[in-house]
Order: C-alpha cells, then structure tokens, then sequence
C-alpha cells in the first residue's frame, strides 16, 4: 500500500467544542485525518479551543477570527464577515505552499454549505471538490404571510441566485471545481448555466451510530408525535399543531423540543384549537433529554418546508421512528417511502391536511409503525453514518486524482 494522498481540507469554521457547521467540519476533519495525510486550512472563534489543539495529529494552519466577528450569531451564520480575511489569507497561504513544491494531491472545501463563497482552493491546478452544499431555499409564497417580517440580513439571500450568476469569483469555483457535491438533489438547480463538470448528492452531516432497536410494540397509552428543532415557522411546527386539531378523535399526544421565535404563536395556536392537554412544549433541553425523547417517541413529525439539510431527521431514523417530513430540500432527499411520509408544501392548510392524514394512516397501524420505523434505522444505518459518507469521500478522491503513469 502506497503512502496516504495529501489532502487539503479547507474550513473556514471548524470546532469540535462548537454547534452547527463549525461541528460539522470538525467531524470531517477528524475522520478524513484517519484515513489520509491532512492539512487544514481554518479559523477558530476568540475564547475556544484552537483546532490544532483539537486535531494534534493534523497539520493545521489557522487565523484567528477578527475583532467582533461573533457579537450577533445570528447575522454572522448567514453572512460570514469573517470569511473574506480568511478567503485572502488562505489563498496567499496555498500560492506559497504550491509554489515551494509542496502540494496536495486533491483540495476539498466542505464549508459554508451556503452557496455564495468562493474557495481560496478554486483554479490553482488541484483537483478540487466542493461540498456539501446547499440553502437558497425559499418559502413557498402561500407560507410568506405567516412568516412575519423578515430580518434585512436575512433578505440578502435574494442575491444569491445574481451573484451565481454574475460573480466572476463565485462562477469560478463552481465551474473549476472536478465536483460540486449537493446537500440535495435541489442544489443542481442552483447551478443552472455554469458549467458543472460533475454533481453529486450527500447530505452535509450524519450519524456515528444507530441506535440498538427499541421494542415499542408493547406501549400503551396515546401515540407520541416528536418534533425536534429551533421553534421557527418554516419548521413546520404549526402545521403539526393544526393536523392535532384534525384528528381530533385519535389518542395522539404530541411533544415539542427546542425554542425559537415562533413559539408564543404555536402556544396560541395550541389554545385556539383547544388542544393544551395534548401538545407540550419542553424548549430547548441537553442532549441527553433530547434522547430521551427520541427513545419515548412513536412517530418523528417534521414537515420543515425550507430545510436544506435536516440533522434531526437523521437522529430520528437512528431511533428507528417513522417519519413524517416534507419532500422539497434535506429531509426529503435523506429518507425514501419505505420509511417516511414525504409531503408537498403548497399552502398551509394543504400542509396541515397531508400531514394529519399520515399521522392517521401511523396512528390507526401499529404494525406500519414498526415496519417504517425498522426501515428508518436500517436506512439510516446503510446510507447516513459518517463511516459511510468518508468510504464515499474515499472513492470519489480516487477517481479525481490523476494515477501515476
């Protein structure tokens, strides 16, 4: 066996002590530094841990993040000021390295997923892959009304698809890259009119492990519905709660974990329909709760419809519980109908109505429970752990870099 391809990993968050995509590509990083000879390129946040304390093993070359880049979490998620310094410097980093002779056999950027940087990686003569990416989803129009205003950071996001278009820097990345790699099968349609060499779909996070079956067969009392994830209205919360108000006549108790901006109105909503005995809401809860209540559940709805990528339905499935979801971004792309009621998103009543009729169809079947649920683990198990998605990484390197003659 040769020795291990050179790999330059390029993250401009990367924290295993962190949430979100900063965790993400920690566990890229972990797992990829088993496998082959890693450098990372990344940045870490003022007061944590530098990620060449986290990754001893790895050659890491990191910047700190400038002066009040995190005040507002929220703003700097989707608009990575940080991220231009980091884009400069680590390009000037790379010219060095490649011109001293010292290069990589393939370049993989895996974060932002968002598609609007363009990578310090793109147009030096490496074979180049980018991704997971994905977001730009929007809102169906019937569901605007009740979203409320929305943020003027946030309304940014229209310019996603102009800068695709226009932004030579952007374009470039895209078009030079050996593989764009989508969180979703939708993410194709964002690179409409450039010149995409290959497109692949993987989701952008996974699972370590499934857990062992849990035998639900011999509950009694209601069904539990679960739902997990930041109370915002494009979670689909409300539209769970208006499908409790439609099956009214079945024993069905549903459980609500995590906290946002749309709970007071969800909580409205639950008193409107008479239904406070019937839906709890927990907030946010540590993980070991959030466990919990995964293993007490029955049946994961979750019809968030502007989720590009969709972690918690990843968790669900480990837990083997049948799903209800909606079929545009992540969550549809993640399960098939062995496993999950996929369902369109045209208007909020529509919504509310599909989802109350698969919540009946599991309700009124325990034995289509336990076959959906078992499919989910087994799903989960073959397609979502991030074993999996590093054999798939492995294979794809294998085919992009050039073998010796």
């Amino acid at each position: 066996m040769g020795e291990p391809k050179k790999v330059l990993l390029v993250a401009p968050a990367c924290d295993g002590d962190d949430v979100g995509e900063s965790w993400v590509a920690f566990q890229w990083a972990s797992l990829l530094a088993e496998r082959f000879d890693l450098t990372l390129l990344t940045t870490y946040k003022r007061g944590h841990r530098p990620p060449s304390e986290q990754l001893p093993d790895v050659e890491v070359v990191e910047w700190q993040e400038p002066p009040g880049v995190g005040r507002l979490e929220r703003l700097n998620s989707l608009m990575q000021p940080g991220y231009l310094p980091f884009q400069v410097r680590a390009r000037r980093w790379l010219k060095r390295r490649l011109a001293a002779g010292d290069g990589f056999d393939i370049a993989h950027q895996v974060v932002p997923v968002a598609m609007r940087y363009p990578s310090p990686a793109a147009g030096l003569g490496l074979p180049f892959v980018i991704g997971p990416v994905g977001g730009s989803l929007t809102s169906p129009p019937a569901f605007a009304a009740e979203e409320g205003a929305t943020p003027w950071y946030q309304r940014l996001r229209a310019l996603d698809g102009w800068r695709m278009r226009h932004d030579p820097l952007l374009r470039r990345t895209y078009e030079a890259a050996d593989c764009v790699i989508g969180v979703a099968p939708y993410a194709r349609e964002l690179l409409a009119g450039l010149s995409v060499k290959r497109f692949e779909v993987m989701s952008e996070t996974a699972i370590h492990a499934v857990q062992p079956p849990i035998d639900r067969s011999g509950r009694t009392g209601p069904v539990r519905l679960l739902h997990v994830g930041r109370t915002i209205r494009t979670k689909g919360l409300r539209d769970v709660i208006r499908a409790m108000g439609l099956i009214c006549d079945l024993d069905v108790v549903l459980d609500v974990v995590g906290d946002g901006n749309d709970r007071a109105a969800c909580e409205a909503l639950t008193a409107e329909l008479g239904l406070r005995d019937r839906v709890t809401f927990h907030g946010a809860r540590p993980r070991a709760e959030v466990d919990g209540f995964y293993e007490r559940a029955d049946v994961f709805v979750f019809p968030s419809y502007r989720e590009p990528g969709g972690n918690v339905s990843l968790e669900a499935m480990a837990y083997g519980l049948p799903l209800v979801v909606c079929r545009r971004g992540g969550p549809g792309a993640n399960v098939d109908d062995s496993c999950a009621f996929r369902l369109d998103a045209e208007s909020p009543a529509q919504l509310a109505s599909d989802c109350a009729a698969a919540i009946r169809k599991l309700v009124e079947d325990p034995a289509l429970r336990r076959r959906m649920g078992a499919a989910a683990r087994e799903h989960a198990e073959r397609t979502h752990l991030w074993s999996a998605r590093v054999e798939q990484l492995s294979a794809l390197y294998e085919e992009l870099v050039p073998q010796p003659a």
